[in-house]
């Protein structure tokens, strides 16, 4: 009996939906009876006499007034003020059309009769729904309710949230839990309100599996206390969308999402500078190598929204090229913006050839240069391949921005390139020394604004630890951490954009831009939060019967315990922007550079790798490394030696 409730409420909802039409008609004839039986004080008592099959009828308007008044498309475990106001239509709905009946036709439905069948139809719908939704709950809950949901906020967000709850087959929302203290104690919507401290205990008392926290307009910082607080229930912490979906009334399930570990990390955002965020942009054709990368999608999101005339968008990648052309045109549909030309361009950033044909024919003004192997490890054990993406192709670029002209090219840099002790940090330090003697070479020969922005490590991004943790959670651990010591700059991708756009607009020429990076992070507690927002617990000495280890592997090649931002500890600037300074750094020599491009160039042709990394520790960028050379196919070649 039990399986086959189980599998009627987790039928489809039509199949509910006549389920539950069907047993009204089969019970209003019962009811109907009754009524008859009260007013005539016999049980034999004919229903609707002068009426062939009158109970027939009367259930089939009953049925049908209630079908009108949506009173089935509830789901079955709902029962709100809405079911209730509907319901109370239909059913002055049955009441006015008996009456109507009863006085102009022969058919005898005396007003008495009429009214008590009204109360009990919405007596019956009432209590049956009750029923039907207790039995759910308490009796079926172990099969057929997959979660058990807490909300962490008792205002409009989380009333809206508990309705669109209560619409689903799996989730089961049964309190809130709210700071205010007027608050507590009472119930909104059926659902009791639990003080933060309380509800610890009311947690393990109703053994919930979520905690939903629908305070959308919280600050950052205050969310990071109450998750910090949740996190020691161990429960899964989910958020509601964003304001402006709370504000419309459109919230559905697949809104809510996990805390995001991003949104906790992050600082409060700082609006963007108008003048600057729209200078170098508004009404002007735009480029963007490495378009489809994660920076690099992020600033075509950040550029289409400030009206370029054009965006060019150039990639290797034809799949990641798709993908942000895509997406650039739904934003401009949902935000209702005014078209832009879209271009995607397919490319490499060593054809020089290919730069300045497109450069010219669509008179490129503003370049980012966001194309570039970032990856340390990756460029480690590809070396040459590093080199002539990361030196050459943003040397060519430059090269062809000057021969087209280009006003502004903006080189995405990183922290990395300070004191490397990396290839790949070491190729992007050169790649800087490129543009600073670029724009030292002809002085005021060419207009085009040469720049580079240089950030740490971007949230979200591809190859970030934040991704891999997460995957390493979903498949039960353990997650990978090279060093308990290690630590982190961290920029949310949206913030690291606007500031790159922006840096850029205030360019002279041959400028270093170091953005305020916020405060370090370890990454062991970045792995640890993540295991408590997931709701497990930590598995080490201390709890070896927890749920994730973290497991220390070793530094990789090339990688250090800490990252740096400036060169020299006193050559830094304040700008026009807050969260951007300028730094004064030496600079090579035009010719030098021409001849440790052209001496790199010669190695990487040959495949030398002891060369291009001789070549390497002897340029001005401090090079230090912290391991042999891991270039795969050199090793492999030399393994015999």
């Amino acid at each position: 009996m039990k399986s086959f409730i189980a599998s009627l409420v987790i039928a489809s909802r039509w199949i509910k939906l006549c389920g539950l039409m069907l047993l009204d008609f089969m019970v209003f004839p019962v009811l109907l009876w009754m009524c008859y039986a009260l007013r005539l004080l016999d049980l034999s008592a004919e229903m609707v006499p002068n009426l062939y099959l009158g109970e027939f009828w009367i259930s089939l308007f009953a049925v049908a007034c209630l079908f009108v008044c949506s009173v089935y498309h509830f789901v079955i475990r709902t029962f709100n003020e809405t079911l209730i106001v509907r319901l109370f239509i239909a059913t002055i709905m049955t009441v006015s059309g008996l009456l109507l009946l009863g006085y102009f036709t022969d058919i005898l439905i005396p007003a008495s009769v009429a009214f008590m069948f009204g109360f009990m139809m919405f007596l019956w719908v009432w209590l049956s729904r009750s029923a039907i939704r207790l039995t759910v709950r308490y009796i079926l809950n172990p099969r057929v309710i997959s979660k058990r949901i807490a909300i962490y906020g008792a205002g409009i967000g989380g009333q809206q949230v508990v309705q669109t709850l209560l619409r689903s087959d799996e989730h089961l929302p049964l309190f809130f839990i709210d700071d205010d203290k007027n608050l507590r104690n009472r119930r909104v919507g059926g659902l009791k309100i639990y003080s933060a401290k309380a509800a610890l205990d009311a947690l393990e008392q109703y053994e919930i599996d979520e905690i939903l926290i629908a305070l959308p307009s919280i600050s950052r910082a205050r969310k990071n206390e109450i998750v910090e607080f949740l996190s020691q229930s161990h429960r899964r912490i989910m958020e509601l969308p964003s304001l402006t979906k709370l504000v419309d009334g459109q919230i559905n399930i697949s809104d809510i999402k996990e805390v995001d570990i991003v949104d906790l990390l992050g600082r409060e955002p700082v609006d963007p500078v108008p003048e600057l965020f729209s200078k170098n942009i508004q009404g002007k054709v735009v480029m963007v190598t490495g378009a489809g990368g994660s920076i690099g999608s992020e600033l075509c999101r950040q550029i289409i929204r400030n009206q370029p005339k054009a965006l060019l968008l150039f990639e290797i990648s034809e799949y990641a090229l798709y993908a942000i052309e895509q997406d650039l045109k739904n934003i401009i549909r949902e935000e209702s913006l005014s078209e832009t030309d879209i271009l995607p361009l397919l490319g490499n950033v060593q054809n020089k050839q290919r730069l300045v044909e497109i450069m010219k024919a669509f008179n490129v003004e503003t370049l980012y240069h966001a194309a570039a192997y970032k990856h340390v490890p990756m460029v480690e054990y590809n070396v040459v391949e590093g080199v002539q993406n990361n030196i050459f192709g943003t040397y060519n670029t430059a090269k062809a921005a000057i021969e087209a002209n280009v006003d502004s090219f903006v080189l995405i840099s990183t922290d990395k390139a300070v004191r490397p002790t990396n290839v790949m940090g070491t190729t992007k330090r050169i790649a800087e020394l490129c543009l600073q003697a670029l724009a030292q070479e002809q002085g005021n020969a060419h207009h085009t604004l040469f720049s580079m922005v240089r950030f740490g490590n971007v949230l979200g991004s591809s190859g970030s630890v934040i991704p891999l943790f997460k995957k390493q959670i979903a498949q039960g651990g353990p997650i990978t951490v090279t060093d308990k010591r290690i630590i982190r700059y961290f920029m949310t991708i949206p913030e690291a954009a606007q500031l790159v756009i922006q840096a850029g607009a205030m360019a002279k020429g041959g400028d270093v831009f170091i953005l305020d990076m916020g405060e370090p992070v370890k990454i062991v507690d970045l792995a640890r939060n993540l295991i408590k927002l997931s709701g497990l617990t930590i598995k080490d000495e201390d709890n070896p019967d927890g749920d994730i280890e973290i497991r220390f592997t070793g530094l990789r090649p090339g990688e250090k315990l800490y990252e740096e931002l400036l060169i020299g500890g006193d050559n830094v600037e304040q700008t026009y922007h807050e969260r951007i300074m300028t730094a004064k750094e030496d600079f090579l020599p035009p010719d030098k550079l021409k001849e440790l491009i052209a001496r790199l160039e010669d190695a990487c042709n040959r495949n030398d790798c002891e060369q291009v990394r001789h070549l390497l520790l002897n340029a001005p960028t401090g090079y230090h490394p912290v391991s042999e050379l891991a270039d795969f196919v050199w090793n492999k070649q030399h393994s015999d030696d």
